[in-house]
């Protein structure tokens, strides 16, 4: 906003690192797929794992979201937000399923609402539960516990990852899909309050919101038995 960086990320985000480590194993896939030399992305693949570990914050029992950066004395920042959910909902996961499971538990008590999941834990004291005002009031809150119902979509596929119930997480998407009735008609908003009633704000029709709730719906079908 203007010269004023409500969130910087400077240093090691979270959710850059879920991201390439999920890469470097999809090119370790392809290069098998096309009988090519996969070793080198599977190396690379490794190393990024295990650095991947200073990312747990053993006490807390989720994920680091900055490592190395300026905004905290000890560089690593201990927010909670959903950006760690991409650890877990991305087809390869850094994780251990114990700590897959643990980012799931925590997301769902913490940021998770009836339209999508909360960018910043009510607990901090950085969270801001109401979207509105002018511009600066508006930008300052929206990374800082505004709800984005595009996150529904990695909650949901980190949910059916660590728990197998695809009926489960598809009850996440329930209220959604009563949301389609009660806004901008027959789409999904982009944002909503981080605090009840949850009022929806911003996009009355966000494309990013309406893919994820989409995908989400597809990845939770049930698969017919023979």
């Amino acid at each position: 906003v203007d010269e004023w960086v409500v969130t910087p990320r400077i240093g090691k985000p979270v959710e850059i690192n879920a991201l390439w480590y999920n890469a470097l194993r999809i090119m370790a896939d392809f290069a098998k797929q096309l009988g090519e030399v996969a070793s080198r992305y599977a190396a690379l693949a490794e190393r990024v794992a295990t650095g991947f570990e200073r990312f747990w914050n053993e006490p807390l029992g989720y994920c680091y979201d900055v490592l190395d950066g300026p905004t905290v004395p000890d560089g690593h920042d201990g927010s909670l937000r959903p950006n760690q959910l991409l650890a877990v909902s991305l087809p390869h996961s850094p994780l251990s399923a114990e700590r897959q499971r643990s980012v799931v538990d925590t997301c769902a008590r913490h940021l998770l609402t009836a339209h999508g999941l909360r960018s910043l834990s009510p607990d901090d004291k950085a969270y801001i539960g109401r979207y509105g005002g002018d511009r600066r009031k508006r930008d300052g809150a929206y990374h800082q516990g505004t709800v984005w119902g595009w996150l529904i979509g990695p909650f949901v596929a980190a949910h059916l990852r660590v728990y197998g119930d695809a009926a489960a997480a598809r009850s996440y998407l329930q209220p959604l899909l009563q949301h389609l009735n009660d806004h901008g008609v027959g789409s999904i908003s982009e944002i909503f309050e981080g605090d009840a009633p949850f009022t929806p704000r911003g996009c009355t029709a966000q494309a990013w919101s309406v893919a994820e709730v989409l995908r989400a719906w597809q990845m939770t079908e049930e698969k017919p038995t023979d």
